[in-house]
């Protein structure tokens, strides 16, 4: 049996597009014959063959209208809206160093470009009757670390709960939402980190990445997770593969959440 995805032609925007997983979400999608268009703050200066890039600051609501505008301009619709974007700068210290203007950049960044974006495109879906919503959530809703992730944490269980309502609202109008929950993974970004968590503990950078795993609880794969194997669960639940998936949220973690 053949396993292709049925992607060919399919009108993408993929949010944080342009590195870590939202950038292995467009190699992926454009290697399945997309039309693809990445959005990030800043784009790079050689774009990809095949590829459209929006520069857009999605952590305002102008940003998120003009992206919107964009894609349905240069698309005249659009398929398929993965919205990979989030991350956190809040600093450590607990619950007392979040100030409300802390704890309103993590709901910025992590929870509002996603509201935003498909109140502006969810309509162009149900007109057409079909579309797909890939919402990227993370562990750290149902694990959180309480030194530095609470307001990421919360604002991710907030897009979780936000996903799942979603989902039912729009599912019998031909639209599928689905979340990818992923662990740690292994991005340009964390590498950065695990690499000075080595440098300060006068370690190598597998031991870095060892320090990361503990904070965790563990990873009884043993490893974090690659970019493209996030990407490849994500192209997937948006492929006609998937047809009957909604609602659920998928997690990718090396078997970090414990289950019963």
């Amino acid at each position: 049996m053949s396993f292709d995805l049925d992607l060919g032609g399919q009108r993408a925007l993929v949010t944080g597009g342009t590195k870590g997983v939202g950038a292995a979400v467009v190699r992926a999608l454009l290697a399945a014959d997309a039309r693809v268009v990445a959005a990030a703050r800043t784009t790079p200066q050689v774009a990809a063959p095949g590829l459209d890039y929006i520069a857009a600051d999605l952590m305002t609501a102008e940003g998120c209208a003009a992206l919107a505008r964009e894609v349905l301009a240069r698309f005249g619709g659009i398929d398929i809206v993965v919205n990979v974007l989030g991350g956190s700068s809040a600093p450590p210290g607990g619950f007392a160093a979040l100030t409300d203007e802390e704890w309103q950049k993590e709901l910025n960044q992590n929870l509002m470009p996603s509201v935003r974006l498909d109140r502006a495109l969810l309509p162009s879906m149900i007109a057409q009757g079909s579309g797909v919503i890939i919402h990227v959530t993370s562990i750290q809703h149902e694990l959180p670390l309480p030194e530095a992730t609470t307001a990421y944490a919360a604002a991710k269980a907030a897009l979780s709960t936000y996903s799942k309502s979603l989902s039912k609202e729009v599912a019998p109008k031909g639209i599928r939402v689905a979340r990818v929950s992923p662990g740690w993974v292994e991005t340009e970004a964390a590498v950065a980190f695990a690499t000075r968590l080595a440098s300060e503990a006068g370690t190598d950078y597998e031991g870095g990445k060892k320090i990361i795993m503990d904070s965790l609880g563990g990873i009884p794969l043993g490893r974090p997770a690659k970019p493209e194997e996030v990407a490849d669960l994500i192209v997937f639940l948006a492929s006609p593969r998937a047809a009957a998936i909604t609602g659920t949220e998928f997690v990718i973690d090396g078997g970090t959440v414990p289950t019963a």
